[in-house]
């Protein structure tokens, strides 16, 4: 239906059928305290043409730089064939598939998402995508408070390895719910958490520790051992993954014989763009026993009254479905288009072509890491790392990766941010050539040079 909006004729007539004087007068039960000031920062109205002139302004602030940021957002290859199959009318409008025989397609597509998912994480069930890495997280912490049977089990070990972003959105979204998250240090020579200084924070009030797997550093945790630990408390164990790396490292369902209870993570590296900051998803897989916690949809395969196959929505424990007191949660979603480009992608590439993805990815850090080292530039950590580093400096890093940004190159992440002064994080992909990587370690050489001249001087 088109949309035609009110003239001014059309709200004045209506606000004196009412008897209400403006617009304003509807909404006085609103204190003028929490009332927002005007827009200042919003520039008046202009043209389509003038939009269009804006948009691509902006949209070419991106172009041309040689990207070596990860931290959560990876550049990676997208085959030509996800995103001219995704953008199909058939997937690009689609939306939520409330009626199953309707949405065949969809439902479909969606299973077989939930399929490879599971497979890469060594689970039984996952679900239909949620927001974000992050939120999936904050959902996987409240999922396991409602499975501890222990009523006063409200606190989770979050170890400051997992990323800071996730940390924040977590804390934002359970904290209300009377629910503590610990932070668990880490190891300042390896970068990971030592399972042995676990036992300090053992208590009949923890539900759950979460392990990140690689963590916000890179580095790879003791995943097993962190298993058995938490196995040994009677604690759920929430694993925080980058999917793309379980093409090559231990599955989380097996770590440590047991395995985690929920798996979670961002789907970005799989086939979606990092387009100045978004869109993500998030993904939730679990254990079949603990698939009545689990929140937002699941789609099963079915066989109909003839005995053909068919896909239905099996669990939708969302508060639009069932009673609110009884919902899981009331912010997950079907992130579909972008699930869509995911199973696209990993059907593409396969088991074998996403691990090729993953081993050229720490092939490549790993040989900047090696380049760096005659410029005085050397890991931060002993531990083992992936596809991400930390890298001590002899100066500190938002200088250098300023004079980089001028040179074209995106140097890192500076880690100041996060309490490690010189410091900065660098990721190298599939994407990255030994020409990037040599232009990498020369743009770093000028760097260096011009801020010890600039202290020289």
């Amino acid at each position: 239906m088109p949309f035609i909006p009110h003239t001014q004729e059309d709200i004045d007539a209506m606000l004196v059928a009412i008897g209400v004087a403006d617009v304003d007068a509807l909404f006085d039960e609103i204190p003028a305290g929490l009332r927002c000031a005007a827009l200042d920062g919003i520039p008046p109205a202009i043209n389509e043409m003038q939009v269009a002139r804006l948009l691509e302004q902006r949209a070419a602030r991106d172009a041309g730089a040689l990207n070596f940021i990860g931290a959560g957002a990876y550049e990676h290859h997208i085959p030509a064939a996800v995103w001219e199959i995704a953008t199909r009318g058939e997937f690009y409008s689609a939306y939520t598939p409330y009626q199953a025989e309707a949405s065949q397609g969809t439902l479909q597509l969606i299973y077989e998402f939930q399929s490879m998912m599971a497979g890469l994480a060594g689970m039984e069930v996952s679900n239909a995508s949620l927001y974000d890495g992050a939120s999936a997280l904050a959902e996987a912490i409240l999922m396991a408070v409602r499975l501890n049977r222990r009523p006063r089990a409200r606190r989770v070990l979050l170890p400051a390895t997992v990323h800071p972003a996730y940390r924040a959105a977590a804390h934002a979204l359970v904290h209300a719910q009377d629910i503590e998250l610990v932070e668990v240090p880490f190891d300042p020579r390896t970068g990971r958490v030592d399972p042995a200084a676990l036992d300090a924070f053992a208590a009949d009030d923890v539900a759950a520790l979460v392990v990140p797997q690689p963590n916000f550093f890179g580095v790879l945790e003791e995943a097993s051992a962190l298993s058995e630990w938490a196995a040994a408390h009677g604690i759920l164990l929430i694993a925080v993954v980058n999917p793309l790396t379980l093409a090559v490292l231990e599955a989380p369902g097996a770590w440590g014989g047991q395995g985690a209870d929920i798996v979670v993570g961002d789907g970005q590296p799989l086939g979606i763009p990092l387009s100045s900051g978004g869109p993500y998803y998030g993904f939730m897989c679990t254990r079949q026993a603990h698939v009545r916690q689990m929140p937002g949809r699941l789609v099963g395969r079915a066989i109909d009254a003839d005995g053909k196959p068919g896909f239905v929505l099996t669990l939708q424990a969302r508060e639009q479905h069932i009673r609110r007191s009884r919902a899981t949660s009331n912010i997950c979603t079907n992130q579909g288009l972008m699930v869509t480009a995911s199973t696209i992608h990993m059907a593409l590439l396969g088991p074998e072509g996403l691990a090729r993805v993953a081993a050229a990815s720490h092939a490549n850090t790993h040989a900047l890491v090696e380049k760096l080292r005659p410029l005085g530039v050397e890991p931060l950590f002993c531990g083992e790392f992936f596809h991400e580093a930390a890298l001590r400096l002899p100066t500190d890093a938002a200088p250098l990766l300023a004079h980089m940004a001028g040179q074209g190159v995106l140097g890192g992440l500076d880690l100041a941010r996060v309490g490690l002064p010189r410091a900065m994080l660098v990721c190298a992909t599939e994407t990255k050539t030994e020409e990037d990587l040599d232009r990498y370690v020369e743009a770093l050489r000028r760097a260096l040079a011009e801020t010890e001249s600039s202290v020289a001087n």
